[in-house]
């Protein structure tokens, strides 16, 4: 079914995408698709827990820990951006109906920037990072880095502009938060 909303969301927009766009797409019926969601709303929170994750997890796996910590800031960012930019759509459904969605939504968010926060302090905790110099991110810093991305993201989503071309400045930006003192 989450492949079937994805889908539906490329061909129409979140907003007007029926449930029945949704089973048409997955090649299942709508007693099947009530056997597992409410409505589309928990269809497509489900989509975002998951997919949310799956891009954390990629974004981890994109860095080599043994690389200069420049690099694994470099690969991280452009993984991570990669992804946004590669299915505009489907960033645009996240980025304005999420919220929409109330408490669950917005805890969706938080959750995310959490987690993503302390994938910041894990991954410059590291071995390799001391060695280079650079200081543990505090989760106030961690989550900071994490926000001015999510802004500057959905900034350029909401005006339909190049997500590729804030690499430069948000790697600028992490560089400068994390370089050794």
């Amino acid at each position: 079914m989450l492949v079937g909303l994805v889908l539906a969301i490329r061909e129409k927009g979140l907003a007007q995408t029926q449930v029945t766009d949704i089973v048409r797409h997955a090649g299942a019926s709508r007693r099947t698709f009530y056997r597992y969601f409410a409505d589309k709303d928990a269809c497509f929170i489900a989509l975002a827990e998951s997919l949310f994750e799956l891009v954390r997890s990629e974004v981890e796996a994109a860095i080599d820990p043994a690389a200069p910590w420049e690099s694994q800031i470099d690969a991280a960012i452009d993984v991570y951006l990669s992804i946004i930019e590669a299915d505009p759509p489907l960033a645009s459904a996240f980025r304005h109906h999420l919220p929409a969605l109330g408490e669950r939504g917005l805890q969706i968010e938080r959750d995310t920037m959490d987690r993503y926060a302390e994938m910041v302090i894990r991954l410059s905790s590291t071995d390799q990072m001391r060695r280079s110099g650079v200081a543990a991110a505090t989760p106030a810093l961690a989550l900071m880095l994490i926000g001015g991305i999510d802004a500057v993201v959905g900034r350029a989503i909401a005006a339909d502009e190049p997500i590729g071309e804030l690499g430069p400045a948000i790697k600028d930006l992490f560089k400068r938060s994390l370089r050794p003192a």
